[in-house]
């Protein structure tokens, strides 16, 4: 297989993942768990040779360039030959612009340079097994979890960045286009609300929650689409937004086919009417704001910029413990953010019993043990998330898992920031253009911490996804700086 039909591979491949892990549950409402099952081993059989395949190109690449360094030293006899032609051997600073068929190829991952948070993290949960109150939970919670983080390393590892937002352009797309096409079946066709197929509640009584959709899409929404939760889909929608936004900035994309695909995700975010978006939306803005706002000033004149962030933060806690009730009417929420409150009280109290290791990680709560099983029941529906990452951090890990979780979203963070607002430095002076898409980390980062105040998804599927390609790409950008549409 030539170079050129490898890449086509791996780019196919890396949009079914993305699409996997941003619309799981259209696998499972339409396959059920074994269709699933079924689907996860595709993927992870298809990360591990994708990550088999990358390490050996490395390799190869590595033995390639060593074997020219050493046919260059020995040459001694060709050497005014060497001195009059020309050296066609690319620098690093061609690689890093752009310029040469090596800056296609994602870098080898220096293991050295790998974020220690992940690895930490990651290592405290599977420890967790050991003092776990439901040990059989935990080790199938902190498999999926490997499993989920196995294929954010291939993402991550085996793409350069504009594969990056190629494919995940590509599978939001699908996401998207399918969840529109599915709402118009069922609000022309069927007429009435569908649920997941192989699934019997065993009454006739289901709760809204559990239907995979409502066919409101004709009465303006809300709408949940092939994911079934209109919270999702709005953060699809949104994620949709800002990729993109930064497609048509840096021209990756044809114009008119750009703002037809932006103006569906805008649509689809207003049709899920949902409260939780539109807060992550306000975090995308303001992150935005300041970023743009870091790039017109030197880094030595920012002091002003970061006094009036830190002021901004303070005064939406402020805003948000003085009117709350104001504030959560306008979002067209209840007093208790729709049952959340209650949730926050029945995990708080539940934490507080092992603060400081916590009960065992399992991920997303397993219905069918303790504690978990009555903990969050709403008109019906048990619940089986936290609805707050943080939370459900502290309730699985204790405070030591709170710290570390901090830790890898705080660097990640931190590198995503002066991604997006400092100059990229391919040689001595500071004068590259600024990247549009340097921007993406920090908007997506912006938008999933916003997230994680009200759900837990940043802990599963494509947030625990999206946050450690971030973490891996943004360590890599530092230390071997690769080109950035």
């Amino acid at each position: 297989m030539s170079a050129v039909q490898s890449r086509l591979v791996i780019r196919l491949f890396a949009t079914f993942v993305w699409f996997t892990v941003l619309a799981g549950q259209f696998w499972r409402n339409l396959g059920g768990w074994w269709g699933f099952g079924a689907i996860a081993v595709i993927v992870v059989v298809g990360s591990v040779i994708g990550l088999s395949t990358q390490r050996s190109s490395a390799r190869n690449r590595a033995t390639a360039a060593g074997a020219a360094i050493g046919a260059k030293a020995n040459a001694t006899s060709n050497r005014k030959r060497a001195a009059s032609a020309p050296d066609n051997t690319p620098t690093d600073r061609d690689i890093a612009r752009g310029h040469t068929y090596q800056a296609a190829l994602a870098p080898p991952l220096n293991w050295r340079k790998f974020p220690k948070t992940i690895t930490a993290f990651l290592l405290l949960a599977t420890l967790s097994i050991a003092w776990s109150y439901y040990p059989g939970a935990s080790l199938l919670g902190i498999t999926l979890q490997l499993i989920t983080t196995l294929a954010a390393l291939f993402l991550a590892v085996t793409l350069t960045w504009p594969e990056l937002l190629r494919t995940l352009a590509g599978a939001l797309r699908w996401v998207l286009a399918l969840s529109l096409a599915f709402e118009l079946f069922v609000a022309l066709v069927v007429q009435h609300e569908v649920l997941p197929f192989f699934v019997d509640y065993g009454t006739e009584n289901v709760p809204n929650a559990f239907y995979w959709s409502r066919g409101l899409l004709l009465s303006g929404g809300p709408i949940e689409g092939i994911v079934a939760n209109r919270n999702l889909l709005g953060f699809i929608a949104l994620t949709g937004i800002i990729v993109f936004t930064v497609q048509l900035r840096a021209r990756t994309v044809r114009r008119n086919a750009g703002l037809v695909w932006l103006a569906l995700a805008v649509g689809m975010l207003l049709l899920t009417r949902s409260a939780t978006v539109t807060v992550s939306l306000v975090a995308v803005v303001a992150a935005l704001v300041f970023a743009l706002w870091a790039r017109r000033v030197h880094d030595q004149h920012r002091r002003p910029l970061y006094v009036v962030a830190a002021a901004s933060v303070l005064a939406v806690g402020a805003a948000l413990a003085l009117f709350s009730s104001q504030l959560f009417g306008l979002l067209g929420r209840s007093d208790d953010l729709t049952g959340r409150f209650d949730i926050w009280a029945s995990v708080t109290q539940l934490a507080l019993e092992r603060p400081v290791f916590g009960w065992g990680w399992v991920s997303y709560w397993v219905p069918w043990v303790e504690p978990f099983n009555d903990l969050a029941v709403r008109k019906g529906v048990t619940y089986l998330q936290a609805h707050n990452a943080w939370l459900d951090v502290w309730l699985q890990l204790g405070i030591v898992g709170v710290i570390l979780f901090a830790a890898l979203v705080g660097s990640t963070l931190w590198r995503a920031w002066f991604l997006a607002v400092d100059r990229p430095r391919l040689g001595v002076k500071d004068t590259e253009p600024f990247a549009v898409s340097a921007l993406l980390p920090l908007l997506l980062l912006a938008a999933l911490i916003a997230q994680s105040i009200a759900e837990s998804r940043l802990l599963i599927e494509s947030g625990w996804v999206i946050l450690i390609v971030l973490a891996v790409v943004t360590k890599r950008q530092q230390h071997a700086p690769r080109p950035m549409p």
